[in-house]
This record gives structure tokens, C-alpha cells and sequence, in this order.
């Protein structure tokens, strides 16, 4: 019987190892994985979590549904981002939007929010803005880099 085992050992030596190195920088596309995609999936928790830990199920139902809805939607967009970046970075925009959108819903969907919904609204509309605009950014740099 054949040894077929292959033993552990340095990539050096592999004929390939500059193509790979090569097609590896093509599928990250010189962006920071961690610096984007990791907030904007926790963004996207919290704000689908955040009826319950603002406390605010009970006196604003609607808004608590929207919430889970679009927390749901951001949190698939960071995965989304993650698994297929060069077809999900054309929704960097949509996520700007939804940020704009999270600030001014409390008005909109809520009846009467209170000051704590308010500001919790505000600040995952922000960030949700803030980091829609950062993958912009990042989806922009990676256009200009490819040829």
C-alpha cells in the first residue's frame, strides 16, 4: 500500500504559492473583514434585541416588530458582507439609508416613545449610518484598486 499521507509542512516549497498568495488578495480585496463587518453584525443584534433590553416591548408593540425586522436585515446584510463582498458591497447604500431611517422611526412607527427609546433608536441609526458609509468607502476603494 502507498504512503498517501501527507505530512505538515511549510507552503514554501509549493510550486503554486505566489498564484495562491495572489488569488487570496483578489478574494479579500484589501479590506479590513474585521473592522466593518464584525459592528455592523452586532449592530444588527442589538437593534433586533434591543425591545428587550431597553424595556420597551409592552408600551411601544409596533416599534418593538420593526426592530427585531430591521435588526434581522442588518445582521444579514454583515453576513452577507462577510460570505460574497464584491455583490453585497453595492448594498453599502441601503444600509446607509436604513441608518436614516432607524433615527427617524421612533416618530414614525412608535406612538409616543419616551426619551430611553429615543435615544436608543438614534444611536443604532448612527451607527447603522456610520458603518453603511464605511463599507461605501471600503466597496469605493476596492473599485478604484481593480483594474
Amino acid at each position: 500500500m502507498a504512503h498517501v499521507s501527507h505530512g505538515r509542512g511549510d507552503l514554501a516549497g509549493h510550486p503554486d504559492v505566489s498564484e495562491m498568495q495572489a488569488r487570496y488578495e483578489r478574494v479579500l480585496g484589501g479590506r479590513d473583514v474585521v473592522l466593518v463587518d464584525g459592528p455592523v453584525f452586532l449592530v444588527g443584534l442589538y437593534c433586533a434585541a434591543s425591545p428587550w433590553i431597553v424595556h420597551y416591548t409592552t408600551s411601544q408593540p409596533a416599534l418593538v416588530l420593526h426592530n427585531v425586522i430591521i435588526g434581522i436585515a442588518i445582521a444579514v446584510l454583515a453576513l452577507g458582507f462577510t460570505v460574497m463582498p464584491d455583490r453585497m458591497y453595492g448594498l453599502s447604500g441601503a444600509m446607509c439609508a436604513i441608518g436614516v431611517w432607524m433615527i427617524i422611526a421612533p416618530w414614525i412607527v412608535g406612538t409616543g416613545p419616551d426619551r430611553g427609546v429615543l435615544w436608543n433608536n438614534i444611536i443604532i441609526g448612527a451607527l447603522t449610518f456610520l458603518l453603511g458609509a464605511m463599507c461605501v468607502a471600503v466597496a469605493s476603494r476596492s473599485r478604484r484598486a481593480t483594474p
